[in-house]
């Protein structure tokens, strides 16, 4: 008789259920976060080969670009969520690869001004272009009806986060 390929997950007769929303909460956000590919380290979600946090730096430096703010490091740590010996380790291969450059602040010796580079600028621009392709197919495969529901739930997520200084922080 041949052998019964093995799942990860036990069979349905002994799986827990449930015992509060806390734990239905993070059973979906796990679900979400593993089916989105949060998880994966050398890749963003949108399939370009870098790691989300350094796309995210991007993302956040463009922007910032956009509104003709500059960025210190100390900064893009809390949009980041990261703290301040990674994003000094994120800043130095992001300028090793030539994507950003640093320079000290003027006011504060200390602080470390990042920029993006005309490369930078660039992948910046691939991996938007990328990230907005990906969402749009979510969005369209999204039924209509429910689309103001999740962008609320999201919303509401985000802001319960925030209440708990847990990340999400902005400037």
């Amino acid at each position: 008789m041949p052998k019964r390929p093995t799942t990860l997950m036990p069979p349905r007769a002994t799986r827990r259920p449930p015992k509060s929303d806390a734990d239905r909460l993070r059973n979906l956000v796990q679900r979400f976060v593993r089916s989105f590919g949060l998880l994966v380290t050398k890749e963003t979600p949108c399939g370009q080969p870098l790691s989300p946090s350094y796309a995210h730096a991007l993302m956040v430096l463009v922007e910032r670009a956009r509104e003709q703010t500059s960025t210190s490091q100390a900064t893009l740590g809390v949009i980041l969520g990261i703290d301040k010996s990674n994003v000094t380790r994120l800043c130095s291969r992001m300028e090793a690869a030539g994507h950003v450059r640093q320079e000290r602040a003027s006011d504060d010796g200390r602080s470390r001004l990042v920029s993006l580079t005309e490369p930078g600028k660039r992948l910046a621009q691939r991996i938007e272009q990328a990230s907005q392709d990906r969402f749009n197919r979510i969005v369209v495969a999204l039924p209509r009806r429910e689309r103001s529901t999740v962008f609320q739930s999201l919303a509401a997520l985000n802001a319960a986060i925030e209440t708990l200084g847990e990340g999400g922080k902005e400037l």
